[in-house]
């Protein structure tokens, strides 16, 4: 131990010998040496650290190659180790620690056959802090906890006072290890080490590059095409939440460490350009993602010169070949801009090793390539997976995608559906009191009664208050409710979508306690949109956007606009086709389609209602951080 001029350094390695014994063909045995309540302590200056075994040993006998959900439970006697780590910290000093393993000794079993899972003891619950994953080590050393290069990281964290954090360790075969031939007497052995070192706890935080190619992507894998590293598979652990979005990573560049992201779902739907067009750059869809007014996506998008690339290059060269052909497009066509749409050859290499009616990718919608396959027609994906050329001036749907800067780190998650990475920056806490006028496009809000009670932020149009629409469509006992839009094109307060909004639907489906958190009147808009024109009409005079249209009524509630923010689908199974406000022409209006994103259809048919309304500048945040496992709740100022 040597103590440097500007910082403390803190090395606990303590070796927990595990043995791992193959007898015969079909069992294990298990055990943990040198175990006990044996106290390992450091001291430097300020600080302290302690070590400490219990006296719990893993001893399993007769252990068959078990699944990750036995694995992950066991419980009895000799099938887990528990040990603390603790601090003493006087003034103002911080530790990262992590904790790590080390193969040790002459196994003969390989690693690739074991899985090491460890969670944390809290009030006698335990938390997952590391899904189960294969013994791998690190290439490469952590200068910010002082773990050496060549250990399997378990978990890093940081102290900051005197605190106790009591762990729990498991290991086990895989379920893939067939022991059948293997000889019997097979050893693996590890040594479990704790590192500590002075410094700024975000400094422990893997890079979300980082973090996709060490951790356990579950039912993924990765492919290197000597540029990208691709995530691939069926449904991979590569869930992002960023800006009330959810993400998939779809791949990391081998040089620059940047990575490539895809919402999960449609956050819009509209027309690809004009008609025989099928440039990306100068389109409609390139315009809408790069809008910075608060009627585009990257106007919404949280402080994107923190998060994004925004000068990234997207290569929309013409490829007319279909899936399982198509290699590497040579950059004939760029677009420099800061948010972009997926080319044919990444969507292929996303489901590299498996097949595109299982990628990851397929969400059960028919979403826009930014690959032309001529000068005249535009490739989609398909809801089942597969490519189609579509004409530029038909409406589908829309899933931007962006390029994470190199530096941005993650700070929670595991990169499931259910616990998706968070980044660091956008993972506030203790947000009650914050006025809701102040958050982001897609979060969720709690609002509303019964089954209808699941709101996200659209945008900020008004400039203070906040425009929210419902989660999906609204229910009536389990089942969508539908109605025909009216006698005519024109949204108002007494055509019979809109006497039912301003009607029942306050009464019925919002109720006393919310419904004076909505503006009294608000402004819509009903331009009309033709097919192969810009989502600016729906507002706009022209596609300037500089002079709203004079097509406008006011009412208390109304529905989101074509190519509006979050007119999308937002469920693989959960879905159907609802009203937009915007007309198509004198006797059509706009819909979202389950399956294309958007469609024309005729007033008098019944279709599902997703309201949209503002909500007062003076409403708060009371509980919550905006996702949808949990919403925000509201009350008013």
């Amino acid at each position: 131990m040597k103590m440097k001029k500007k910082e403390n350094i803190i090395i606990i390695v303590i070796l927990v010998i595990m043995l791992i014994a193959i007898i015969g063909v079909s069992w294990a045995a298990f055990n943990f040496s040198q175990a006990g309540s044996v106290p390992n302590k450091i001291t430097t200056g300020s600080i302290t650290m302690t070590y400490e075994e219990s006296d719990n040993t893993i001893t399993l006998g007769n252990a068959l190659p078990t699944t990750d959900a036995t694995g992950m439970a066991r419980l009895k006697d000799g099938e887990y180790f528990d040990f603390t780590v603790s601090s003493e910290i006087t003034g103002e000093v911080n530790i990262n620690y992590e904790i790590s393993a080390k193969e040790v000794g002459d196994g003969t079993i390989d690693g690739s056959n074991i899985k090491l899972y460890l969670t944390e003891l809290v009030d006698g619950e335990e938390q997952e802090l590391k899904i189960p994953e294969i013994y791998n080590e690190e290439t490469s050393e952590n200068t910010y906890t002082g773990r050496p290069a060549n250990e399997m990281s378990l978990y890093t964290s940081s102290m900051n006072a005197s605190e106790e954090h009591n762990y729990r360790l498991r290991m086990y075969v895989t379920e893939e290890y067939n022991p059948q031939g293997d000889g019997g007497g097979l050893t693996f052995s590890v040594k479990v080490n704790v590192y500590g070192k002075t410094g700024n706890p975000e400094d422990i935080l893997p890079t979300v590059s980082e973090k996709l190619l060490t951790s356990n992507l579950g039912n993924g894998s990765t492919y290197d095409d000597g540029y990208d590293t691709f995530i691939t598979g069926e449904d991979p652990n590569n869930y992002i939440w960023y800006s009330g979005k959810l993400w998939r990573a779809v791949s990391v560049n081998n040089e620059d460490k940047t990575t490539k992201l895809v919402t999960q779902w449609d956050i819009s739907g509209m027309d690809y350009n004009t008609s025989g067009n099928s440039a990306f750059e100068g389109s409609y869809v390139e315009d809408w993602l790069n809008d910075t007014s608060v009627d585009g996506f990257l106007g919404n998008l949280r402080e994107p010169e923190k998060f994004i690339v925004t000068d990234a290059k997207w290569d929309a060269t013409l490829d007319s070949r279909e899936l399982g052909n198509i290699t590497r497009p040579n950059g004939t066509t760029t677009v420099t801009t800061s948010v972009g749409l997926l080319n044919t050859y990444e969507y292929q290499s996303s489901y590299h090793g498996t097949t595109y009616r299982n990628g990851y990718l397929k969400n059960g919608r028919s979403w826009w390539t930014l690959t032309p396959k001529n000068t005249s027609g535009v490739w989609s994906v398909n809801a089942n997976g597969s490519l189609n050329r579509f004409n530029p001036n038909m409406a589908y749907a829309i899933r931007p995608s962006i390029k994470l800067k190199s530096n941005v780190k993650v700070v929670e998650g595991n990169g499931t559906v259910e616990d998706p990475y968070r980044l660091n920056g956008d993972n506030d806490a203790e947000l009650s009191g914050t006025l809701l006028n102040t958050r982001y496009s897609g979060e969720y809000i709690r609002f509303g009664n019964d089954e209808n009670n699941l709101y996200r932020i659209v945008s900020h149009e008004n400039g203070t208050g906040t425009k929210i629409t419902s989660a999906e469509p609204l229910k009536e006992n389990a089942a969508f409710k539908e109605l025909p839009f009216g006698d005519t094109n024109s949204y108002s307060n007494t055509n019979t979508i809109g006497a039912f909004l301003n009607g029942e639907y306050l009464t019925t489906y919002v109720g006393d306690n919310y419904i004076n958190m909505i503006e009294d009147n608000t402004t819509w808009y009903l331009g009309t949109v033709s097919d192969g024109t810009s989502y600016k009409l729906a507002k706009y005079k022209d596609t300037t956007g500089t002079s709203t249209t004079s097509n406008v009524t006011k009412a208390k509630v109304g529905l989101l606009r074509y190519g509006e923010l979050m007119t999308g689908q937002f469920d693989s199974d959960n879905n159907t086709f609802y009203w937009t406000l915007s007309p198509e022409s004198t006797s059509r209006m706009w819909i979202v389609h389950s399956d294309y994103g958007a469609m024309d259809n005729g007033i008098s048919t019944d279709y599902s209602i997703k309201p949209s309304l503002n909500l007062k500048s003076n409403v708060v945040i009371t509980s919550g951080d905006g996702t949808k496992n949990n919403p925000f709740t509201l009350s008013v100022q």
